[in-house]
């Protein structure tokens, strides 16, 4: 159970992170990094960021390079909320691929819908 203060927290650093790489993307043209969640442990010390990465076949990549700079970044949220936070949490990041996931299961539905159409229409033919 998430506390009050986690959530609170947790939207901060989704706020701020979106805010950091909308402007990191922004130099890289045609990819797009949106931070879907974050997850703050119990003691505030570690943040769990996933991020959604367009187009999908490059976000293996992104999502390294984005581990690899990961202190710059953790350094670049500090300047951001170091009002709000006395100390900003160890950032780890991770692929959501959610959206990749209704995609797939959309394309397989229509698919269905196809096959059952087509079914419907041969049964009429005959």
């Amino acid at each position: 159970m998430e506390s009050t203060r986690q959530a609170k927290i947790s939207r901060l650093l989704q706020k701020e992170l979106s805010e950091i790489f909308r402007q990191q993307t922004s130099k890289t043209h045609g990819v797009i990094v949106s931070v879907s969640a974050v997850r703050v442990s119990p003691d505030l010390s570690i943040a769990r960021a996933y991020l959604s990465v367009f187009p999908s076949a490059k976000a293996p990549e992104i999502i390294e390079n984005i581990n690899r700079s990961s202190k710059t970044i953790r350094y670049e949220l500090a300047q951001k909320v170091r009002f709000q936070l006395r100390k900003t949490p160890e950032l780890s990041f991770y692929l959501d691929d959610s959206l990749d996931y209704i995609e797939n299961i959309d394309n397989l539905l229509k698919k269905e819908d196809k096959e059952i159409s087509e079914a419907e229409q041969h049964n009429e033919e005959k």
